[in-house]
């Protein structure tokens, strides 16, 4: 298998973000991403999707969108839209329509920030999504970095202490947002977990002070999603586009805080009597099943069943857990960056039958 860095959900000036596409692919390529997915709200922007490149470097801009119903009051139920080459925002007053209609379309459905509290101080609404009823979205997006500064945002002085210090800011994905994706895959239901920035490059001015709050050259080192692929990127748009579709359809991914250190090189999987799964594949756990997990580093490693810990390592870079008992495994990992415990890497699970 093959791995990329990603960086989904992003905004220009075509909804609410400051950045063109060009001015996101500059920056995607000095961090050393490969792909990004820009997701404007209630407009899918058509003819800016391809690879940009830049001192024999490139990365590909593909174009999604984020769909919400504007005419809901409180508004709630963002849904991130991938792989669907037409405006789906006028579907947006039913969320249940709106995920069926991506589907017939082709395209993959991920809820955006599932657990996003308000900033009263601020004057930011609580975005959280509330239909749970809905089947048939992809997955959800477990870790959303801007709503996770929004959770800190008390009052003006820890306001500016986190815009000045945004590596203070990221600690991992709600609790709440970790237990209901648990919930839903203990329930038989196979959802996808991916990370967002939810990068807008906000341009703010304080007095004479006037800043970029989080440009995006600061989003794409920090939270990513790494994806897997059977076969390279091919330099042509179109395939490998399909490739990065295909492989967060199936999940082959893992969440990653890629600014403490690198995460490249983490991998999960299972080994069976008769075949071996990858993160997002389903084996059996007939005759038992082993699982494989290697770190970047030493460091902490929990491997989760159900939503439970089983088995937890420390200062391990390489480790294995066997069991013949089905469940949704999946591995959380830890490490220490200045001066706290962070969050590092959350797999998507193997589904053990």
């Amino acid at each position: 298998m093959h791995e990329y860095i990603i960086n989904l959900h992003m905004h220009t000036p075509y909804s609410d973000g400051t950045g063109t596409h060009q001015d996101i692919a500059t920056a995607a390529i000095q961090a050393g991403i490969d792909a990004v997915i820009v997701t404007d709200h209630n407009v899918w922007v058509d003819g800016l999707e391809g690879y940009y490149e830049e001192d024999e470097k490139r990365v590909l801009v593909l174009v999604g969108e984020e769909v919400h119903d504007q005419t809901r009051d409180p508004q709630k139920n963002h849904l991130m839209i991938f792989g669907v080459d037409q405006e789906m925002a006028t579907y947006a007053p039913d969320p249940q329509n709106l995920i069926t209609q991506v589907k017939n379309a082709g395209g993959l459905s991920f809820i955006a920030h599932p657990h996003d509290p308000e900033a009263p101080n601020f004057n930011e609404g609580d975005l959280s999504w509330v239909d749970w009823e809905v089947r048939g979205f992809t997955g959800i997006e477990l870790w959303n970095a801007m709503s996770e500064f929004k959770s800190l945002l008390s009052n003006h002085f820890q306001a500016l202490r986190y815009v000045f210090n945004p590596e203070d800011i990221a600690h991992g994905p709600y609790p709440q947002v970790l237990e209901k994706w648990d919930e839903l895959t203990t329930a038989g239901l196979r959802v996808v977990a991916i990370g967002g920035s939810d990068a807008h490059a906000m341009v703010r001015s304080l007095g004479p002070i006037r800043r970029v709050l989080f440009p995006y050259e600061f989003h794409f080192q920090a939270v990513n999603t790494h994806i897997f692929t059977p076969t390279p990127f091919t330099g042509e748009a179109r395939m490998d586009r399909n490739l990065i579709l295909a492989a967060l359809q199936q999940g082959h991914a893992f969440v990653a805080y890629d600014l403490p250190a690198p995460t490249l090189g983490f991998r999960f999987y299972a080994d069976g009597l008769e075949q071996s799964a990858w993160m997002g594949d389903q084996i059996s756990g007939t005759n038992g099943v082993t699982f494989q997990i290697r770190l970047p580093q030493r460091t902490e490693c929990h491997l989760i069943k159900d939503g439970e810990i089983v088995k937890s390592w420390f200062d391990r870079e390489i480790t294995t857990y066997t069991t013949t008992e089905p469940g949704v495994y999946r591995v959380e990992v830890y490490i220490p960056f200045r001066g706290k415990r962070r969050g590092w890497i959350f797999s998507n699970p193997i589904y053990v039958k």
